[in-house]
This record gives structure tokens, C-alpha cells and sequence, in this order.
């Protein structure tokens, strides 16, 4: 008879800083923060700073950013460029591959472990989406090789359809799409919020869907929501100011663990990745007052998540 000895899948908690300076000159408040908090690691909003201009990084800056994080005990991730997308058009495809290749520089220059890029998606009318797939394919395997050669581990976000996207990947979508470029440097970052959002819209079972996702999960993103897409589409809901957008419970909030109505005990019940996972939670900044509490929140939550069971004896 084989005993299962449940392992636990999160090696590392923290935050993302918030966005604050382009020229991240507050970045050391942040980090002192952070490290009063005791968190082991914080995700560096990059793609908020001013690093690259047309995908060449600005070095000056680049060894002030180094400096500035130098002599923490701290540990990093990179969330990457948000409008990098390796599904978009042939014509435009290698000015996203270059502010990746950027992005993976940078990451290795700050000693980050895991570098955050979103999942791509298709806009327009005309492409064939089983061809902006292939072509992602492709994309995210060139990136692998480069970030395997720096030390870096990309994670690829689950989205959901935003800005009239037709098509982005769901969560299982996703895991087949990183089972066909097996690149041991192209791994899945889990972000809980979108899978409902997106599962939402497409009328699909998130917590099977995220199951399908996990065994190439190295990262999440935990925040909470109500798992409701807002498009701003004509007839949608209307309002003006986004804390509207939170009494209504609509779109991507980033609210704190527990505010919205996703079911955490079935997520972490079924969600079940390799060990040693980095667990990032990602508030929205008019939550910031709640980061104290959410710290300790995020480590019960995190905590609660268990590896594929290994078989012993």
C-alpha cells in the first residue's frame, strides 16, 4: 500500500509594489514597506517605468534601478510590458518580441526569478486565430530559449477578452498551447480573477479549467472579484468613477482576498501545482489601507495550496 503525503505548492509570498514614479525614485519607500511586512518577495511593476524606448533598455537607468534594489533580503519577480502581445499581427509581431527580449534583460539584471508576461489575443476581424496561436507558439519558444540563457523563468498570464479582443486564451486553452512548446523556461503564471472573468464569458467551468492549467503553474496572481466580464459595450452597465465599478462588483477589480465572491476552498482544493510556486498579490492601490491584513490573508490562503501528491513507502 502507497501513503500520499500531501506537499505544499507555495514556496514564496508577496505583493506588487504599486506602480507610483515612471522613474521608480520611490522604489526604496516601497521595499521598506515590503520588508517591514516580511513578505519574501515583491513583484517590480516594469512596465510602468521608463526602461526601454523602442525596445533598446536605457542602461543609465536600468544600473539605477539595480542600485536601488540592491542590499535587500528581499526576492524579485517582473510583471513585463502589458501590451506585449505574441498573438498580434506578423507586421507587428517583432516590435513585441523586442521589448520581451528587453523585458528578459531586465530581468535577469535585477535577479528576478520569473518574468510576467500576459497571454496573447487577437483583435483583428480578419486574422485566423488558429494561425495568431501558432504564431504565439513560435514567439514563446524563441523567448524561452533567450530567458532560459539569462536564468529567467517566463510565466505566462491567463487574460480575459478586454479592449474588443476576440479571442484570448482560456486557462485550459493555455495549458495546451504551453504542453505544445514543452519549454522548460515557459511556464504559466495562474491569475485566480482572470479565470473567472474569462470563464464567465465563455461560459466555461473555472475551477476545471484552472485544474487543466496547474500542472504549468510556477506563479499567481491572487486578488478577488466577482468573476464579471465589463466590456463597456453599448447597454452594458454604465458608471464613472471605477469605485463604482466596485459597488456593482464588475470587471478585473483587484480586490482584497475575501471582498469578492470567488470560491477559494474549490480553487485550492482542485488547483494542485509543482512545488515551489511564488504567490503574488496584486491590489488594486484604493485598497492599499488593507495590505496588512491581506499579508496575512495571502499566507493562510497560500498556504492551503498543495503539489500533485507524491506517492511513499
Amino acid at each position: 500500500m502507497q501513503l500520499h503525503i500531501p506537499t505544499p505548492a507555495i514556496g514564496a509570498c508577496g505583493y506588487s509594489l504599486r506602480e507610483g514614479s515612471p522613474e521608480f525614485d520611490d522604489v526604496g519607500a516601497g521595499l521598506d514597506e515590503a520588508e517591514a511586512l516580511g513578505v519574501e518577495v515583491v513583484e517590480l511593476p516594469a512596465y510602468a517605468w521608463h526602461l526601454i524606448v523602442d525596445g533598446r533598455i536605457l542602461e543609465s537607468r536600468l544600473k539605477d534601478l539595480v542600485r536601488a534594489l540592491e542590499g535587500r533580503r528581499l526576492g524579485y519577480t517582473i510583471h513585463g510590458a502589458l501590451a506585449i502581445n505574441l498573438m498580434d499581427l506578423p507586421e507587428r509581431l517583432p516590435r513585441h518580441e523586442k521589448v520581451l527580449a528587453a523585458n528578459i534583460e531586465i530581468a535577469a539584471a535585477v535577479g528576478a526569478r520569473h518574468l510576467v508576461v500576459h497571454a496573447g489575443f487577437v483583435r483583428d476581424p480578419d486574422d485566423d486565430l488558429e494561425v495568431a496561436y501558432s504564431r504565439q507558439r513560435d514567439a514563446l519558444a524563441r523567448a524561452g530559449d533567450l530567458a532560459a540563457a539569462r536564468g529567467v523563468t517566463l510565466c505566462v498570464e491567463n487574460i480575459f477578452r478586454f479592449i474588443h479582443a476576440r479571442e484570448t486564451a482560456s486557462p485550459a486553452k493555455l495549458a495546451g498551447e504551453l504542453a505544445a512548446i514543452d519549454h522548460p523556461a515557459v511556464k504559466a503564471t495562474l491569475d485566480v480573477s482572470h479565470a473567472y472573468i474569462r470563464c464567465t464569458d465563455a461560459r466555461l467551468d473555472p475551477i476545471a479549467e484552472m485544474a487543466a492549467l496547474a500542472p504549468y503553474v510556477a506563479h499567481f496572481h491572487l486578488h478577488d472579484s466577482f468573476g464579471r466580464p465589463n466590456e463597456r459595450r453599448a447597454g452594458d452597465l454604465w458608471y464613472y468613477d471605477p469605485a463604482e465599478a466596485v459597488a456593482f462588483g464588475e470587471g478585473d477589480l483587484h480586490l482584497p482576498i475575501g471582498w469578492g465572491g470567488i470560491d477559494w476552498d474549490s480553487v485550492v482544493q482542485t488547483v494542485r501545482p509543482a512545488p515551489g510556486a511564488i504567490a503574488i498579490l496584486e491590489l488594486n492601490p484604493r485598497h492599499w489601507r488593507e495590505l496588512k491584513d491581506q499579508v496575512e490573508v495571502l499566507r493562510v490562503l497560500a498556504g492551503r495550496f498543495r503539489a500533485e501528491l507524491a506517492p511513499v513507502g
